[in-house]
């Protein structure tokens, strides 16, 4: 029986739902957010820092269950991992420091407190987790109490209690003490079968067990009760079996609940290590048949089959489509070794340790990947015909790159072709060698009549492997390099991926993260492989210039290395998968801006193709055929209500958009259609279609588009002397003009003022060609002695338009210097007449880059002539054919030449070009 105290006052803390105190039990109770506890601690302390815990008992109180428990109606309770779970989410988020009276059980657990202590938990309700920091007293199981009657409310809760003290057994209760003896029994076989699951990962390490067994060997009758509480506290029960528990103060009533509870526990156990011991035999088939349907074969159930068994049955299952997934992947010998490995470890795993679902995912990921299946490329009698077409469909111009493409393609097909021919002549000889075969006799053989045996079968011919190219595209945004990589896809008939490298900083988004890491994956190579379903895809490597460096997360641009090496990336081993992928059937294509943030070894393993920007004119094909239609479409007008007249896009290149790409023109043909779009619905609501006009004019585009944002330079109908047009390419463009150059000289000091924004490179060329044209100023007749200054009490300006406009680059020493001689000679240079080209001072003619825009700006300006470098002419054969019929081009090598040319009527050029050295 148990022994029963005198009533007193105790100050109750309600626990949290679910949670259960039983005496001799330690628990930490947070206090964020408890303002009960909080508010009873200060005054146990009397408001001082410290406290005195030796005399200070606290009630610990569970609540109740928010639907009552009992044999009837169990239906509206979910069991979860041993605990129950309401069906109403909003119901099971009971604040325990808010909680009322009539939310507590009627039992509860004398504790005294421990300590504080600073914690931080993990709070689980429903699907959702949290993570709290905060301080936590612990408290200590004691005895057991009753509530009689509640005294406060607020700010904590006092009742008025009763308590309870356990007594040891009485020595003539058998029943108590075979209760009792059978509870130490199930407790040591309980613990024995825990310790031999923790070689499975879940259990008791042995260490632990041993120490348990001990505890539970020491205990006699008298500690009866407190066995119970701590077996109880430590196996898996139900709230409600908890407060039945918490609830029987007599010690006879206890024994029997635990040992029914801790019995139901080890047979648990003792079925789950049997059902994973034994494999669970095939289920036969059962034959049913259905009118309408005909037989139909049926999975069968086990009779009295309990739903533990229906999900091991299930995981099974899962096994076997996982291992059939497997063998359909195709997995390299290696790779198959692999997997075989991790199966058979997978399947002796419990499902419940951390490892199943680490090893479950790698296996899942090799089957996704696609070791062998590869896409059939189209190669046949019109695979370059078909190819040219569909990238001429995609793409204006971009001769170079289309070549080198089709280059690729026809490699392709003629592998492709001689594989077919070497099978063919194998099983030629292989029919030869079977219908060939004669019996010899011995007398043959005696008598040397046997038929001479044919030769050895000769090897196996080596297949002949593609080894797709590397290609590096490179140029300005907006000039088609992105979907120019799709057009490859779409004309090798293979599947397109791409991948954008723009601020990768880590070196495991390439290669794959280590699977002994958390939520570790494969790098972007090889889920773009998974992504795909094929080993031979188009893979757009995008920004490869702009991949982060050397830091402490790795290099990735080194990572690349291997991927981008046709000679290593047969074999590329990714962290994740830890196998060799064959990379080699992957046709990679990269883009990039700039070559200056590549890394040297990685721009080796690449073949650099330079994409230039697009002229004026071709912007204008491109506009006309591609994005002018496309606009059209886009803005819901049809073929026939748009028309933009040659003149009308040429001036919207020019005037709006100074580019490379035609990413702002096509914003700008946008607007264009939005803007007639707006007119022509307004003409069809008002039913006045007649006064719709579906042509542009130029003078409607600074209604539509605004004022014009750029300004060209137009040749001038008559020069003075001192002034030359020289020709100039933007770098942020594209595109190309030209520049006017003027001179004045006044009264000075010898004095050079440069304006108009010019560059230090500029600054040097000025400098250069004054220095030639006063060394040869008596030569071309500038002054009346040898030793005559030109510059002497004379301060010379040097100015180019449009100040605002920065410039620079080393190609306007030959202008710099004719308009220089033109000044001091006040000859005037025709203004259709423009040159480009730096200057040595030996007079040497030097070569400049941007040619294509020069000349292009130079057409476009009203030039007529222009005067290039002669190192410059393998440059104007990749012209468009209208820029060299339209341009009379003229080749110098030196100044003397270019004088020539520019005052033909002045022979000076000619008595002089003897004296430059020899063309050798």
């Amino acid at each position: 029986m148990a022994n029963t105290l005198t009533p007193n006052t105790l100050a109750l803390i309600p626990l949290p739902y679910s949670t259960v105190l039983f005496p001799g039990v330690v628990l930490r109770i947070f206090i964020s957010d408890r303002q009960d506890i909080t508010s009873l601690l200060n005054k146990l302390s009397n408001g001082s820092s410290t406290l005195d815990v030796s005399n200070v008992a606290i009630g610990c109180i569970p609540l109740k269950p928010p639907v009552v428990m009992n044999e009837d109606d169990e239906q509206r309770v979910v069991h979860e991992e041993g605990d129950e779970v309401e069906s109403s989410p909003a119901m099971l988020n009971i604040d325990p420091s808010s909680a009322t009276t009539d939310e507590l059980h009627t039992h509860g657990t004398v504790a005294r407190i421990v300590g504080l202590e600073g914690h931080s938990h993990q709070q689980s309700l429903g699907d959702m987790s949290a993570t709290e920091n905060g301080m936590a007293v612990v408290v200590e199981g004691v005895s057991r109490f009753e509530v009689k009657q509640f005294l406060q409310r607020t700010p904590w809760i006092e009742a008025e209690v009763e308590h309870f003290r356990d007594e040891p057994i009485a020595a003539d209760d058998e029943k108590t003490k075979g209760d009792f003896a059978q509870l130490k029994a199930l407790s040591r076989e309980l613990i024995s079968l825990l310790r031999m699951n923790s070689v499975r990962g879940v259990g008791l390490p042995p260490m632990v067990a041993r120490r348990l067994e001990v505890m539970i060997a020491k205990k006699d009758s008298k500690d009866a009760g407190s066995l119970a509480d701590f077996m109880i506290s430590a196996v898996e029960t139900t709230l409600s079996e908890r407060l039945k528990f918490l609830s029987a103060v007599q010690v006879p009533d206890r024994l029997q609940n635990a040992v029914a509870i801790l019995g139901r526990q080890v047979e648990n156990i003792k079925a789950a290590t049997k059902k994973r011991n034994n494999s669970i035999p095939q289920v036969p088939h059962l034959i049913v048949m259905d009118g309408r349907k005909g037989p139909t074969r049926v999975r069968g159930r086990k009779p009295n089959m309990d739903p533990e068994d229906e999900n091991a049955e299930a995981d099974n299952d899962e096994l076997e489509e996982l291992a059939k997934r497997l063998k359909e992947a195709g997995l390299s010998a290696e790779a198959e070794k692999v997997a075989k490995r991790e199966l058979q470890r997978l399947k002796r795993m419990s499902p419940a340790q951390a490892e199943y679902g680490v090893c479950r995912t790698y296996l899942e990921t090799l089957a996704e990947i696609p070791w062998s299946k590869v896409t059939d490329d189209q190669l046949d009698n019109t695979t370059l015909a078909r190819a040219r077409k569909q990238l001429n469909e995609d793409h204006y111009g971009l001769e170079k790159i289309k070549k080198r493409l089709l280059e690729y393609l026809a490699v392709l097909r003629l592998k492709h072709q001689l594989n077919l021919e070497n099978m063919a002549k194998d099983a030629a000889i292989s029919g030869a060698e079977s219908t060939g075969k004669e019996l010899v006799k011995a007398s043959d053989v005696r008598d040397g009549t046997a038929p001479i045996p044919p030769a050895l079968k000769p090897p196996a011919r080596k297949r002949v492997v593609d080894k797709s190219p590397i290609l590096l595209l490179v140029g300005p945004p907006g000039t088609g390099k992105t979907s120019l990589a799709k057009s490859v896809a779409t004309a090798l008939g293979r599947q397109f991926h791409r991948i954008s490298l723009g601020g990768v900083r880590d070196e495991a988004e390439i290669r794959g993260h280590r699977r002994t890491y958390v939520a570790a994956m494969p790098g972007v190579i090889v889920n773009g492989l998974k992504k795909v379903g094929v080993s031979n895809p188009v893979i757009l490597l995008d920004e490869i210039d702009k991949v982060g460096s050397a830091n402490f997360h790795g290099d990735p641009s080194a990572a690349m290395l291997e991927v981008l090496d046709p000679e290593q990336n047969w074999s590329f081993t990714d962290h994740y998968i830890n196998i060799p992928i064959d990379l080699s059937k992957v046709l990679f294509i990269a883009t990039a801006n700039s070559l200056d943030t590549i890394p040297p070894p990685l721009l080796d393993r690449m073949e650099t193709i330079q994409l230039s920007g697009y002229t004026s004119t071709e912007k204008k094909h491109i506009a006309s055929q591609y994005l002018i239609p496309k606009q059209i479409q886009s803005n819901g007008l049809g073929s026939t209500q748009l028309e933009l007249s040659d003149d009308v896009i040429l001036k919207i290149i020019t005037s709006y958009t100074r580019e490379s790409g035609v990413r702002n023109l096509e914003r700008e043909i946008g607007s264009v259609c939005r803007a007639k779009a707006v007119q022509f619905s307004e003409a069809n609501d008002n039913g006045d279609l007649v006064s719709y006009n579906r042509r542009v004019e130029l003078s409607d585009l600074e209604d539509i588009l605004g004022i014009e944002k750029f300004d060209l330079e137009i040749a001038e109908r008559s020069n003075k002397p001192g002034v030359v047009t020289g020709l100039v390419a933007f770098s942020i463009g594209g595109t190309g003009s030209i520049l006017f150059i003027e001179t004045s000289l006044m009264p000075g000091s010898g004095r050079v003022q440069l304006t108009g924004k010019l560059g230090s490179v500029l600054k040097e060329s000025v400098e250069v060609a004054l220095t030639w044209v006063r060394a040869h100023a008596y030569i071309l007749g500038l002054s009346s002695h040898p030793d005559e200054d030109i510059m002497k009490n004379k301060n010379l300006h040097v100015h180019c338009p449009a100040g605002a406009v920065p410039k620079d680059g080393p190609s306007a020493g030959m202008a710099f210097a004719v308009c220089l001689i033109s000044l001091f000679s006040e000859r005037r240079v025709s203004p259709t007449l423009a040159m480009t080209g730096e200057l040595s001072l030996r007079g040497k003619v030097t070569a400049v880059g941007g040619i294509k825009e020069k000349l292009v700006g130079a057409l476009t300006a009203g030039v007529k002539t222009v005067l290039l470098p002669a190192h410059n002419r393998k440059e104007v054969r990749d012209l468009p054919e209208e820029v060299k019929n339209g341009l009379d081009i003229i080749f110098v090598r030196n100044i003397w030449e270019g004088l020539k040319y520019v005052w033909p009527e002045w022979t000076v050029g000619d008595e002089n070009i003897s004296t430059m050295e020899s063309r050798l």
